[in-house]
């Protein structure tokens, strides 16, 4: 029941900031939009590294994030290796394509990869910061692209926070770190601690952008070409 509860809560988190990223976007723009080159690619990334384990039995083992292996590679390459077997990774290679997408649209690919990338290389900076030494707050077991798809998505929300047209758009924002906080205290579940994460720092980015940059984020789609 208990594993049931936290798989359910954790879908729940994912669904709720999709829906907090499409707001911010604008459903009704979805069509017009550029196809997400960047998002395709570190899709495209996660499939290689499905494919490649089931070509390579010892593939797991040399790119897994093992603490008892070495390997500088293997904090970015056991983001595109799976180990929750067929529907885990079905759900992963899935949320981190629809996301990437979302945030593309939204930061623009450059921006989207480097906070992908804080995604990866962060969480376990920010344990070591507070002194966390019980368990890493990032949900990678070993592997996994769940920790810094989370993360991605909950820049969004930080983007709807600050750009939403109304009360029920900052009620969505803000519900996804609040809810992740209280998976985080009441399941020791990393999805939700590292959704905190990208919260915070979808805020300070979007500000940051905004003042050095002028960034104002969710560019008009393109109109489409006519014959």
């Amino acid at each position: 029941m208990g594993a049931l509860l936290f798989n359910v809560t954790t879908a729940a988190l994912m669904v709720l900031m999709f829906k907090g990223g499409l707001a911010l976007i604008g459903e009704d723009t979805l069509r017009r939009r550029r196809t997400p080159w960047a998002a395709a690619g570190l899709t495209g990334i996660a499939l290689a590294g499905v494919v490649t384990q089931l070509c390579w039995s010892g593939a797991m083992d040399t790119f897994d994030s093992d603490p008892d292996k070495s390997g500088w590679w293997r904090v970015v390459t056991s983001v595109f290796m799976q180990n929750g077997g067929f529907l885990g990774g079905a759900w992963n290679i899935a949320t981190l394509a629809v996301i990437a997408a979302l945030a593309e649209w939204f930061w623009g690919a450059p921006l989207m990869v480097l906070l992908f990338t804080a995604g990866i290389l962060l969480p376990e900076h920010i344990d070591a910061l507070f002194g966390q030494t019980g368990g890493s707050t990032d949900p990678r077991n070993f592997a996994g692209s769940s920790g810094a798809t989370y993360f991605l998505a909950a820049t969004l929300a930080a983007g709807l926070l600050l750009r939403g047209r109304d009360r029920k758009d900052a009620l969505l924002a803000i519900a996804a770190p609040v809810l992740g906080l209280a998976m985080w205290f009441a399941q020791s579940n990393g999805h939700g601690m590292v959704t905190a994460y990208g919260f915070v720092l979808g805020l300070l980015v979007h500000t940051l952008a905004r003042r050095v940059f002028g960034f104002t984020g969710a560019s008009a789609p393109a109109a489409r070409q006519t014959a």
